[in-house]
């Protein structure tokens, strides 16, 4: 009897011990898991509360957003002539005759990614530069294969149709048509975004070393006029000269048509750029301000 009581004490006893371990395992469980909301509550919020961390957010948030749009509406060419109702021009340039400035709508978001990139390397460095660029790189690609994606879903029998009433006789080719942006023109226009935006932060960073805190338009102009001029190319060059065979003398005038209008927009928005930076000292603290510069260019604070 005394056996079997032992046994039945031990056994209780091991119950109890597995119980316990059991409510521990989950009390453990528990305790992290706070411990981790706690902690990423905490992060959050020192986030939130830093300025220099809260306006790179922000502009880095719009900086992808830009790219994303640009390259969306990139499909639709319009006549810069007619925007302000004049007639179009009808130049001669390498031969190429009956040229006017029919641009793509993206070209309208362009120059303000750049005033993005000449304010990012002013504050924050070129590092931060190429981050940003990079990341907008990434998610424009996952764009276009989503975009690939909804193109190839077989689309609903009663939709081709729906809005036969308003023109469009087939919304699978009207679909198709605004996101299904040819393969030569996804590559030049990506290469082109990402070349032209290391040569801008670059050329803006050189500047900057030789002429200091002074100067703003000139880094600033001086670097969107060069990088604008290799994204204009190169996308011609990638897109319609290798794939789709066009003559050297005909884009390299689509090119300086294109060009001309980067050029002129980049001197027009240079004003912007010193409002821009007034705000963001007012925002920032002029002590904090000129901190991040010198920082920017790899200067101690101490």
């Amino acid at each position: 009897m005394l056996i079997i009581l032992d046994q039945e004490i031990c056994y209780s006893i091991t119950q109890v011990a597995n119980n316990c371990q059991f409510f521990y395992v989950i009390v453990s469980a528990r305790f992290y898991y706070c411990l981790i909301i706690q902690f990423v509550y905490f992060m959050i919020h020192s986030i939130l509360k830093d300025k220099p961390t809260k306006l790179f957010i922000s502009i880095a948030a719009f900086f992808v957003a830009n790219a994303l749009i640009a390259e969306c509406i990139g499909g639709k060419i319009f006549s810069l002539e007619k925007l302000f109702g004049i007639a179009p021009a009808n130049f001669t340039i390498f031969g190429q005759t009956g040229l006017a400035f029919n641009l793509t709508c993206g070209v309208l978001l362009w120059p303000l990614e750049f005033i993005v990139t000449d304010i990012v390397n002013e504050y924050y460095g070129p590092k931060a530069v190429r981050r940003i660029s990079y990341t907008a790189v990434v998610l424009i690609v996952y764009a276009f294969i989503m975009f690939y994606g909804a193109i190839h879903v077989a689309p609903a029998d009663f939709w081709i149709g729906s809005k036969q009433g308003e023109g469009i006789d087939n919304m699978q080719t009207a679909f198709s048509g605004i996101f299904g942006q040819g393969m030569w023109i996804i590559m030049g226009s990506i290469m082109a975004f990402l070349v032209s935006q290391l040569i801008d932060v670059t050329v803006f960073h050189k500047i900057k070393k030789i002429t200091g805190e002074k100067w703003v338009w000139l880094r600033a102009t001086g670097s969107t006029v060069v990088s604008q001029l290799v994204d204009s190319f190169i996308v011609l060059f990638i897109a319609f000269k290798i794939g789709n065979g066009w003559t050297w003398q005909l884009v390299l005038a689509i090119c300086l048509v294109n060009y001309a209008y980067k050029f002129t927009m980049a001197i027009v928005l240079t004003p912007v750029i010193y409002l821009i930076e007034k705000q963001i000292d007012a925002y920032l603290g002029h002590e904090t301000a000129q901190k991040m510069k010198r920082s920017a260019m790899g200067i101690s604070n101490e």
